[in-house]
């Protein structure tokens, strides 16, 4: 089996806020999220594949009917923190609070706990898998040790620059991994501020090459496995962009894709790997 997920990152203008952009124009290419998602949830309907959707609560509670829309159409909602600050930034104290606070926005929102989590930015404190274990979360999707195999989490690793490094123990947190070439931001938007400039606006036809290709490869060398895609609804929406997607679809269709939300992907990984539990 050869699994494809379609995740999407709904930050709308959180991620901005955390960046301390919030003038009206950087606030306007957050609120272009609202159209993204209308026309990804068509598409979506339109070919019935149920994705994953991390939705910061910040997003939740000022956009809630949009957050209870992708609810209704039966998407998995994932945690994706209180606001888009990354969890490297917070003492554990806050980390723990933020945590609290977008699972309650997301229990809100549909009525069960987030069993998934993906970082803000992609990017862990030391204190991120105890406290995603301590939980009860099943996945985590913010490491990119892998590209088709998901695998448990490790807590406790001793890091030095002068010393080899120590492992700590793997936990029972499944680790779906993701990667910077399979995540939408980097190749298309453009961001130029104090800090940073990613060039970004990148032809759709080159991107969706390389993704067919990495699907592609799986199928050919593993008799199993799963690639997740990740996509931010204001990125994606663009209607070049969207019909980048909606052939990047057709295309894994054609390759024998199998669509599941993460939280189906990893559940069918823990089955193939522990089947007797």
């Amino acid at each position: 089996m050869h699994i494809a997920c379609l995740t999407f990152d709904f930050d709308a203008v959180s991620g901005f806020i955390a960046q301390g952009m919030r003038s009206p124009t950087p606030i306007s290419r957050g609120e272009f999220g609202l159209v993204g998602t209308e026309r990804i949830l068509a598409l979506l309907k339109r070919h019935d594949i149920r994705a994953t959707w991390f939705i910061p609560g910040h997003t939740i509670e000022t956009y809630p009917e949009m957050s209870v829309r992708v609810a209704v159409a039966g998407h998995e909602i994932g945690h994706h923190g209180w606001t888009h600050m990354t969890p490297v930034t917070m003492s554990r104290d806050e980390e723990e609070a933020g945590l609290q606070r977008g699972t309650d926005a997301i229990v809100k929102l549909c009525g069960l706990k987030p069993r998934g989590y993906r970082s803000p930015a992609w990017d862990l404190s030391e204190n991120t898998v105890d406290l995603l274990v301590s939980r009860g979360f099943l996945y985590e999707s913010s490491m990119m040790g892998n590209d088709y195999t998901p695998y448990f989490a490790r807590t406790g690793d001793v890091i030095a620059l002068e010393e080899p490094m120590q492992f700590g123990p793997e936990t029972s947190l499944v680790e779906m991994p993701i990667s910077w070439t399979l995540d939408d931001y980097p190749h298309f938007e453009f961001v130029q501020n104090q800090r940073y400039r990613i060039q970004g606006l990148m032809p759709a036809g080159g991107v969706l090459q390389n993704w067919v290709d990495d699907f592609d490869y799986m199928t050919r060398t593993m008799d199993w496995g799963v690639l997740t895609y990740t996509c931010h609804p204001l990125v994606i929406g663009r209607g070049h962009r969207m019909m980048m997607l909606e052939r990047l679809i057709e295309a894994l269709q054609g390759l024998g894709a199998v669509f599941m939300t993460m939280e189906d992907a990893a559940n069918a990984w823990l089955e193939r790997t522990a089947p007797s539990g």
